[in-house]
C-alpha cells in the first residue's frame, strides 16, 4: 500500500485491497473514499467488496467514482461532503492517486493558496499545474 499524505487530514493512494483496510484503521484513518469506477477494476475490488471490507473494520466508506475527463459538480460536492463529515483522517484512492489529488485540490479552491493546492500533491509526484486556471476561477 502506497499512502501519500497530502495534509494531516487527507491522504491519497493507488488502488487498495480488502486486506489493506486493517492497516488503514491502525494508521488512524476514519474514512475511505473510493474514486474508482467498477468498470476499471477486477470484481474483487469493486465498490461492494471494498465497502464490506472497510465497514467491517469500523471505518466509513464513501463511493464517489470519477471517470477521467467526466468530473461533475456533483462529484465535487460528494468529495467535499465526505471530507467535511469525516471524524478523522481521510484516505481517498483511485488508480494512481492522481484523481483523488485533483478532487482534493478542486474541493479546496478558494480555501487554500493555489500554490499549496498544486504544490502539496506535487511532493508526491502529482502534477496539477494544468488545474491552475480552474483553481483561479473557482477561488
Amino acid at each position: 500500500m502506497d499512502i501519500r499524505k497530502i495534509t494531516d487530514s487527507y491522504a491519497v493512494s493507488p488502488q487498495i485491497a480488502p486486506e489493506d483496510v486493517a492497516a488503514l484503521r491502525a494508521a488512524g484513518f476514519t474514512t475511505v473514499i473510493d474514486n474508482r469506477p467498477d468498470g476499471e477494476i477486477p470484481l474483487h475490488l469493486h465498490t461492494d467488496a471494498m465497502r464490506a471490507a472497510v465497514e467491517a473494520e469500523g471505518l466509513r466508506f464513501v463511493a464517489n467514482p470519477v471517470i477521467p475527463g467526466q468530473l461533475t459538480h456533483e462529484m465535487l460536492d460528494a468529495q467535499r461532503a465526505a471530507i467535511d463529515e469525516a471524524e478523522g483522517p481521510v484516505l481517498a484512492y483511485c488508480a494512481s492517486g492522481n484523481r483523488s489529488s485533483i478532487l482534493w485540490a478542486l474541493v479546496h479552491a478558494g480555501q487554500m493558496p493555489i500554490d499549496d493546492l498544486v504544490g502539496l500533491p506535487a511532493q508526491h509526484g502529482y502534477d496539477l499545474n494544468h488545474l491552475r486556471p480552474t483553481l483561479e476561477r473557482m477561488a
